[in-house]
């Protein structure tokens, strides 16, 4: 075991408030249930990828920069695109920009100082998120978010590079060894079956919703000032409007998540508290934050008994 493996994460440091982190994203309070704080450390101590699941809106991404922040460690995000290759993730090469930098030495037309570089391979080479972690010095925390919006081929081209925290650079013919090897969370939204090659090399977490207790929790972390009267009222609605749509769209279906209720709260918290709660005793308040597809909203009008212009 090395000392890294020493590593805890508890859940309980948080940032202050307006805080940011290296990455230039804002932090905000994350709340963690003892099961998710065991599966965190089990992926540090055994130094495997931590796959985490879970409806959209839950917190898994943001579970990643929680643990960076509290470790004290680099991170490294990697978001996934449709085209996302996972060679991406190790480095790209500018091959167009090596052949123009030789045809401008070729001509003459570029300065005796650059030389050096053009003539070096490596100059241009750029690391993606995986490959700067390999190379820092310390231990780093990397977020490959949504793997499941790649190719179906993509979490095998990562197998090698996770299991032994290296890989090869073609074009120079460098190996890149992980001098620590990182903590990786890796986040799905189960939009496509992920290969069973690549399940077995990883930890898996579900991310449950959280239940009423810790929603109220997270409203009062992320806007201390506020009466417990209003976050516990807007948790009820927010609760009952789940429900709802729970009844309406089954487990598939898309239903209202944590960081739209921090919007609508938001909203709500701007105005005097018993104008406030007024607004909660009567129809849905700003539900435009809230609900964002036009179904959703024809089923809220047809509960209220509204009338269904579509």
């Amino acid at each position: 075991m090395n000392q890294n493996q020493n590593m805890k994460y508890t859940g309980k440091v948080q940032p202050q408030p307006g805080e940011k982190d290296t990455s230039e994203r804002p932090l905000f309070p994350y709340l963690p249930n003892e099961e998710l704080i065991e599966a965190v450390n089990l992926a540090i101590q055994l130094e495997r990828p931590l796959l985490l699941k879970g409806e959209p809106g839950c917190g898994k991404t943001r579970l990643a920069y929680a643990v960076a922040y509290e470790l004290g460690l680099p991170f490294q995000p990697w978001y996934i695109k449709s085209t996302s290759r996972a060679k991406d993730g190790l480095y790209t090469y500018d091959t167009i920009g090596r052949l123009r930098d030789a045809q401008l030495v070729a001509g003459r037309m570029i300065k005796e100082e650059d030389i050096a570089r053009i003539s070096n391979p490596a100059s241009y080479v750029q690391w993606g998120a995986i490959g700067k972690a390999f190379k820092n010095k310390k231990r780093t925390v990397i977020l490959i978010d949504e793997i499941d919006k790649a190719d179906i081929d993509f979490p095998n081209d990562l197998l090698l590079e996770l299991d032994e925290s290296r890989f090869l650079v073609e074009e120079t013919s460098e190996i890149v060894q992980a001098k620590e090897k990182p903590i990786v969370f890796i986040t799905s939204n189960d939009e496509k079956d992920l290969p069973d090659a690549f399940l077995r090399r990883c930890l898996f977490h579900y991310v449950e919703f959280p239940d009423y207790e810790r929603l109220v929790e997270i409203i009062q972390q992320f806007f201390p000032i506020t009466s417990q009267t209003l976050a516990q009222k807007a948790v009820e609605r927010f609760q009952q409007l789940r429900e709802e749509m729970h009844k309406d769209k089954g487990y598939s279906g898309k239903k209202v998540s944590t960081s739209e209720l921090i919007d609508w709260f938001n909203i709500l918290q701007s105005h005097p508290e018993d104008e406030a709660l007024k607004k909660l005793e009567g129809k849905l308040p700003y539900p435009g934050v809230l609900l964002k597809s036009y179904d959703d909203h024809r089923r809220y009008l047809a509960r209220m008994g509204g009338k269904d212009k579509g």
